[in-house]
């Protein structure tokens, strides 16, 4: 497994780089202070810090969307007393809600603005430019979260985007980048080609067209891996460090959820008895302790080879699901399937293998939106929450657009 990340120090002051004022002369002289002007970047001296910064900022955003969709889908319970957070538990998020805003919406924003901001440079040798090649590579993939976890979206102060424009907005993003990747010809290109490949196959999968999911899972290598690797820097945790031992240490929101407290080596845990952590939330009963990233430098998955064996597995129907099925259960130490044949049952089992192997990686929203009667364990709309205090479970699906979203943006009415 490879790992990839800012971790070194210098890397701390990217994300200010891309909230800084690029044109001031002076203390209270800034132009304005939230935006950079590409005219002014020395497309040379630059463009390493700003395609580095746009890397971390969807590392930093993958986090985020990855733990709140985990309450959302039922992944863990949210161990804290946060009207907000408890809000993505029971499937019930208000457009107005504040962390909606600034823990999911922004940073995916941000993700998405600053590659952006790389493509808009004029580089040399644009067919071949690794820096074009990464940005187009987490533009890609800021496009395929939003499209699975969001109603509708919008980029750049533009218009209304539907799934659908999302999901294309994706595949062309991939698809710039597995040409330029290819190009390049450099390791570095080549795996970021790769990356590309599986994100585009995720897209098309998503977008209901398998056919092509498959030719590109097909052409993902054998024991390809990549994963992004975390810092632990006291003073900038939540940009730099792994979000999920960030609150599951720091704050005590994350406890793994009854239906993950599972005997199987893929949902590693701490039952309340092997830990002296306590949940923020006391209501939140028993706190079980997430063992699958034990520490702020934990790498995190962002594409493999087993996720393209997965899309091209469930894009090939039946026979396909079950034999990844068997596989899998094999190499967990775990009995053959012995469930019903039919395409439902087995499509469960196969979704239900695939969330133990990406368990908190973001990977069951986008399977939730796709296959909703397949998707095990998510919160059950009308059913009370798991704890005092709060309404029962709402029904929603995906999220709403945040006020500070619409409210500002002229193309919303």
């Amino acid at each position: 497994m490879r790992t990839h990340g800012m971790h070194r120090p210098a890397a701390r002051f990217i994300g200010v780089a891309l909230l800084s004022a690029a044109a001031c002369s002076g203390f209270l002289e800034v132009d304005n202070p939230n935006v950079i002007d590409a005219g002014t970047i020395n497309p040379v001296q630059d463009v390493p810090t700003l395609t580095a910064s746009g890397q971390q900022s969807f590392q930093s955003a993958l986090g985020w969307l990855a733990m709140y969709g985990g309450w959302f889908t039922g992944e863990i319970d949210v161990a804290e007393t946060f009207p907000t957070r408890n809000e993505y538990g029971r499937r019930d998020v208000a457009a107005a809600n504040g962390s909606h805003n600034t823990d999911v919406w922004f940073p995916l924003s941000q993700a998405a603005a600053s590659n952006h901001l790389v493509l808009e440079l004029d580089l040399v040798d644009p067919t071949t430019n690794i820096n074009y090649v990464s940005a187009h590579t987490w533009l890609g993939y800021s496009f395929v979260l939003m499209a699975e976890q969001f109603c509708q979206g919008a980029v750049y102060g533009g218009p209304p985007l539907s799934t659908a424009e999302m999901l294309d907005s994706a595949i062309a993003n991939f698809t710039n980048a597995i040409t330029i990747g290819t190009a390049n010809g450099t390791a570095a290109g080549l795996e970021f080609a790769n990356v590309a490949r599986v994100g585009r196959a995720r897209a098309y999968l998503q977008a209901g067209q398998p056919a092509l999911a498959i030719a590109d899972a097909a052409l993902v290598p054998a024991g390809f891996d990549y994963s992004f690797e975390f810092a632990d820097d006291p003073a900038n945790r939540t940009r730099l460090s792994n979000r999920m031992w960030q609150f599951t240490f720091d704050r005590g929101s994350i406890s793994v959820a009854s239906a993950y407290r599972v005997t199987d080596p893929r949902i590693p845990y701490l039952t309340p008895a092997e830990h002296a952590l306590s949940a923020q939330d006391a209501n939140a009963g028993p706190f079980f302790v997430q063992q699958k990233f034990p520490g702020f430098t934990a790498p995190m998955r962002v594409a493999s080879k087993l996720e393209a064996d997965y899309i091209a597995a469930e894009a090939g129907g039946t026979a396909a699901q079950l034999a990844l099925v068997a596989a899998r259960r094999s190499a967990s130490a775990q009995p053959a399937y012995a469930g019903p044949g039919d395409a439902a049952s087995v499509l469960t089992e196969f979704m239900r293998q695939k969330h133990l192997d990406f368990w908190l990686e973001g990977q069951r929203f986008g399977d939730f939106r796709r296959n909703p009667s397949a998707v095990a364990n998510v919160p059950t709309p009308g059913s009370a929450y798991f704890k005092p205090g709060f309404a029962p479970v709402g029904d929603q699906v995906c999220y709403p657009l945040p006020v500070a979203e619409t409210d500002n943006n002229p193309n919303f009415p």
